[in-house]
């Protein structure tokens, strides 16, 4: 049997012993870089505004987020400043300096800024389209002033509002991808959950339209994951709570 040479057999002693000794945080692996993104949900009886947080990892050419934070604004809905739009913008200033110590400086300017607004400011575009002008004037000039990117205010239609808590529970219940057992992303094979959202005067069903011909015209489309979704919201008006208490106290009485 023919032996190594001493010089080959001695190098690769050599060679172990390097490796050996080498801490493994001599090569550290780059971190994924992390981004934020701000959102300001404008309700009826309060604002809240959440820090999401994300990295490069996308599934699909969609980027998979997280909630990282929030804080409510102190008061009422931004629809009760409709007589002094102008203070509006002092009622965001407590959370927006929250939100700077909560982000990291360097990425103030990359940090996108959105601010939705729903019900209460939508029946007043309707009601008092004067007094609701100001609204987003006021919210945009006091969002513009902060250091995030700033990238709009608007009043949300009845449809987008749903079909976005629709994306929000799918999101939360894993309809759009899963982690497998290793840990990483894979498409998820369940299908797409229908949501029932119960308000006081009304009740709404929100659930995805399959095939092209069953789209109504006031749908709302979604890019999402690879996958294009057809979303439609139906409203069944008059099956609030505020009927079912009605209903009950009318049964009770009798």
């Amino acid at each position: 049997r023919e032996l190594l040479p001493p010089w080959l057999v001695i190098t690769a002693g050599l060679t172990g012993i390097v490796l050996l000794c080498v801490s493994t945080k001599d090569v550290p692996i780059p971190p994924l870089r992390t981004k934020y993104g701000i959102v300001l949900d404008a309700g009826p009886s309060r604002t809240i505004l959440f820090i999401y947080q994300w990295t490069t990892t996308k599934v699909n050419k969609t980027g998979v987020i997280r909630d990282w934070s929030s804080c409510p604004l102190q008061g009422l809905g931004v629809s009760s400043y409709s007589d002094s739009p102008q203070k509006v913008g002092k009622s965001l200033e407590p959370c927006l300096n929250w939100a700077q110590k909560e982000i990291p400086a360097e990425q103030h300017s990359q940090t996108p800024l959105y601010l939705g607004a729903t019900t209460s400011t939508r029946q007043l575009n309707l009601t008092h389209p004067t007094l609701s002008d100001g609204l987003p004037a006021a919210l945009a000039v006091a969002l513009k002033s902060s250091p995030f990117d700033f990238q709009g205010a608007q009043i949300l239609s009845s449809q987008d509002k749903e079909a976005f808590n629709w994306v929000a529970i799918n999101y939360v219940l894993e309809n759009f991808f899963k982690y497998d057992w290793r840990g990483q992303l894979v498409p998820s094979r369940k299908g797409m959950a229908g949501v029932l959202s119960v308000r006081g005067t009304s009740t709404q069903l929100t659930s995805k339209v399959e095939g092209e011909n069953q789209t109504p015209k006031e749908g709302v489309r979604l890019q999402l994951y690879g996958q294009t979704h057809k979303v439609h919201t139906h409203p069944c008006p008059c099956h609030g709570t505020e009927q079912l208490r009605s209903r009950l106290l009318s049964r009770l009485i009798q």
